[in-house]
């Protein structure tokens, strides 16, 4: 069990003493006795030396006279014999006021806190069976100004009598209001409202408004399914419930938690409620016997058992769970000072005592107790504590509860609770690294452990994959091949294994200090009990497919957040708004959390680009071996994958679509286009349906930038033989790229392969983007005379000749009519083109030279060669 407190004796009576002990008040370092003969003591509590070290984490001191406190436990500093005639059952304090107030011989009377002298017995407390008190600070509603309103509330028979002060002012006012049966316990839920707890259950009294309400809890708490009322019955002013016996059942227990919340306890029945009386869903503590008595300190519920037994049990309250249990003899009375919910308690001044002796609870440091659980292997435990502790408690509280929620996690993917343990790892935003490692080969690569005894690098999907695969041909040894020359030619093969040795440390502090290895696995509280337990059966099949679908959602998850931090070419997006406190002005980067804690600055950014690329290298083995058919969408969009890794998965497994798609976001054009010829020409018997022919590799130079026109014009001469008008779309498309490439480069290209590919792309630019290029208007025009004075065998053997007259005849109507429009080409070059003799090329000439002002020329050209009077006056008339 966890060791939370300490019990420390710090009064003890002699033996000769025969005085037994009725109540306990703990006020700072002074401690009030209450004694059964009406005497008060006043003891004084001594710190010890080997105390406060314990209480700081150190070991308590040995045994033996080296190691005695040079002080006793505690000081007797005054007794006051006559304090009350009969025995003091109960004490509290109103420090505001200065009073102290008892319960002795049924009555509630008030004492000078300083000299405990006697100011006033409250007559109308007679027969009094109990008490409570609270202090809080209220604002003037119509000022502001806060105040300090203390309340007593007494328990006579039926009656409950209230009091009030304002700041050390006692109000003229005392309420009174009637209950329906004899309240056994008082507890202040807040400031206003007290709970009273009586025989047959509970009731919530506005002290204000003086209106009551009952305590009634679901059937769920209640006890048997379907039961309407709590087990605690339900009381109201007007009846009484199902345990109307006077005292003798079992008394009504009450005792406020955290902020808000409180628990009520009847023998061995529970229930927790809220300020305002209403029922929690919450489920019981599980008390063997009903406690005597029930308090918080801070953060835990304790409870006293029975005399008899002597024991007082601690529990979380969160989880109800037994932490601790601390053997005290006789132990019959149980006090926890105020307040007890919060930082300012921190678990001090917890007294415990018997009839003839008195115990300290002394807390444990919370660091302490945080690794005592997780030795034992109490995760959740851990979990919950570091979640009920104040940050101020725990040294780097976010850190350590971050680092146990990852063991929790890590024990459970050993338990094969998959999903649950990568929900927990993505809340914590764990670093992919201390995921991925959990995996087999097939999925972490070179982050395998060393003794996985999975086969090696080259495991292929399994077979129940096999059916999503509608892309992968049907591969003979001619295809064989062409895909091993493809490996060769695309990327390379895949990098060196890199073996990382895996270590532990020994606690938290050792792992948030950062004293980790570079291949630790987490630098874990636990040391050996932090380690993956292996099962007997690996991690496969189905398991293994269940696994992977569990770890796709945590790495989307994991890349979307590096995608805050990373740019798509890997650097950083503004690197000074990166940077954080940890609280000891140490500048820290605000993704560290995603990394295994590397050390310095630069080596942290670096991490941060190996830690993208390995989760989204990750992600697409997980998507190959789970869901192969969603590789393609990680390829569409930016990412970091390792091109040897995806480049040798895909041409394993025949996704040659998608693995174009990775090379182009990758921007490896090259091994894409290469890739795209070979299965763009490939022999029947090897061919892929969706990259056979020229349409795929023309749609992909379509998307490449003006900037590579070295490449486009390269891997576009095959698409343009094969197929020219499909091929011209790479250059006369509409679309930015097409427009921005560099024209003349372009020309020279096209014309080398075909002069009417040239002539259709000059005739793009010029009619359709308006270019006004001198160069490329006489080029036009150098093109058109060259292939229509070309003679017919030449040009069926170079050209590419007219097929018909008609043919020709639309050549030599495209020239007449761009000689007579453009007013870019140099009318001398084209006149000197243009044969003198030739009857095909009378007219050219005469357009040319009436654009040059020779209208005589040109106007016998009309007359006496061409001899169309109709064309020669229609010239006249023009001009």
């Amino acid at each position: 069990m966890l060791t939370a407190f300490n019990a420390r004796p710090v009064v003890e009576f002699r033996q000769r003493d025969k005085s037994k002990i009725e109540s306990i008040l703990s006020v700072g370092d002074k401690v009030l006795v209450g004694l059964h003969t009406g005497t008060l003591r006043i003891y004084r509590i001594n710190e010890q030396a080997g105390e406060t070290a314990h209480e700081n984490g150190a070991s308590p001191p040995l045994d033996g006279p080296s190691s005695q406190a040079s002080v006793r436990p505690a000081d007797l500093l005054r007794e006051v014999e006559k304090f009350s005639r009969r025995a003091i059952e109960q004490l509290a304090i109103i420090k505001e006021a200065n009073i102290l107030i008892s319960l002795s011989d049924g009555y509630v009377s008030i004492h000078d806190v300083q000299s405990y002298a006697l100011q006033e017995q409250l007559a109308k407390t007679k027969g009094a069976s109990a008490f409570a008190v609270t202090s809080n600070i209220v604002k003037d509603p119509t000022t502001g100004v806060p105040s300090i309103v203390s309340r007593l509330a007494v328990a006579v028979k039926r009656k409950l009598l209230l009091w009030s002060w304002l700041d050390t002012e006692l109000s003229p006012e005392s309420p009174e209001v009637t209950l329906s049966a004899a309240a056994r316990s008082l507890t202040w839920a807040n400031g206003t409202n007290l709970l009273c707890g009586l025989n047959s259950g509970y009731v919530m009294v506005d002290v204000e408004s003086q209106e009551m309400s009952d305590i009634v809890g679901p059937g769920g708490i209640a006890g048997a399914a379907g039961q309407e009322a709590s087990r605690f019955g339900s009381v109201g002013a007007t009846g009484m419930g199902y345990m109307g016996m006077g005292s003798w059942g079992p008394k009504p227990l009450a005792t406020r938690l955290t902020e808000g919340e409180i628990l009520l306890a009847k023998d061995v029945n529970t229930l927790f409620i809220n300020s305002d009386g209403k029922a929690l869903d919450k489920r019981q503590v599980h008390w063997a016997v009903g406690p005597e008595a029930i308090s918080f300190s801070y953060p835990y519920l304790i409870s006293l058992q029975v005399p008899y037994k002597g024991t007082l049990e601690v529990r979380n309250p969160d989880t109800l769970s037994l932490v601790q249990s601390i053997p005290l003899q006789n132990a019959n009375i149980l006090h926890v000072p105020q307040p007890n919910v919060s930082l300012a308690h921190a678990g001090k001044g917890s007294l415990v005592a018997s009839d003839r002796c008195i115990w300290r609870l002394v807390s444990v440091d919370y660091g302490s107790q945080v690794e005592q659980l997780i030795a034992k292997g109490e995760l959740d435990e851990a979990i919950s504590l570091l979640g009920l502790l104040e940050d101020a408690l725990v040294e780097n509280k976010e850190e350590t509860l971050r680092e146990v929620k990852m063991q929790k996690a890590q024990k459970l993917f050993s338990q094969r609770k998959y999903r649950q343990s990568l929900d927990l790892f993505t809340e914590v935003s764990a670093p992919a690294e201390r995921v991925i490692k959990l995996y087999p080969r097939v999925i972490s690569g070179n982050l395998a452990p060393t003794d996985d005894a999975v086969a090696s690098d080259n495991e292929s999907v399994p077979e129940t994959n096999a059916n999503l695969e509608n892309e992968a041909p049907t591969q003979n040894g001619n295809s064989s091949k062409l895909v091993e020359d493809t490996k060769r030619s695309a990327v390379g093969k895949l990098k060196a294994e890199k073996k990382k040795t895996a270590s532990d440390t020994s606690s938290i502090r050792s792992w948030i200090r950062g004293d980790v290895g570079e291949g630790s696995d987490s630098g874990s509280v636990l040391g050996k009990h932090s380690e993956i337990v292996s099962p007997d059966k690996p991690l496969e099949g189905k398991d293994l497919q269940t696994a992977v679908l569990e770890l796709c959602t945590f790495l989307v998850d994991t890349r979307t957040k590096l995608q805050r931090y990373l740019n798509p070419d890997g650097s950083l997006k503004n690197p000074t708004s990166n940077y954080s406190s940890d609280g000891s002005g140490t500048p820290k980067l605000a993704f560290d959390s995603l990394l295994m804690a590397p050390s310095a600055s630069t080596d942290r950014e670096q991490k941060l680009r190996e830690t993208a690329k390995l989760v989204d290298t990750t992600l697409f083995r997980s998507y190959m071996l789970a869901r192969p058919t969603l590789a393609g969408s990680l390829f569409r969009i930016p990412n970091f994958c390792d091109p040897d890794v995806v480049n040798e998965k895909l041409l394993e497994s025949g996704r040659y679509n998608d693995l174009v798609d990775f090379f182009y976001g990758k921007k490896l054009h090259r091994p894409a286009l290469e890739l795209l010829q070979k299965f763009g020409k490939a022999d029947e018997d090897q061919r892929v349906p969706m990259l056979y022919g020229p349409k795929r590799t023309v749609s992909y130079i379509q998307n490449l930038s003006p900037e590579m026109i070295d490449l486009i014009v390269e891997f576009s001469e095959w698409p343009l033989r094969c197929d020219p008008e499909l091929g011209m779309e790479i250059f006369v498309t509409d679309s930015e790229n097409a427009e921005t490439l560099p024209r003349e480069k372009v020309v020279d290209f096209l014309q080398g392969i075909d002069l009417k590919l040239a002539v259709k792309y000059l005739e793009h630019i010029i009619h359709e983007l308006n270019d006004l290029t001198p160069e490329f208007h006489n080029r036009l025009v150098n093109l058109y005379l060259t292939r229509l004075k070309g003679r017919e065998e030449e040009e069926q053997e170079v050209k590419g000749g007219f097929q018909s007259d008609d043919e020709r005849d639309e050549w030599r109507g495209k020239l007449l009519s761009f000689l007579g429009t453009s007013r870019q080409y140099s009318l001398a070059r084209s006149l000197g083109l243009i044969p003198r003799d030739d009857p095909e090329f009378y007219e050219a000439r005469a357009i040319v030279l009436s654009n040059m002002g020779q209208h005589k020329q040109a106007l016998e050209i009309y007359v006496f060669k061409l001899k169309d009077h109709k064309k020669a006056e229609e010239y006249v008339l023009a001009i």
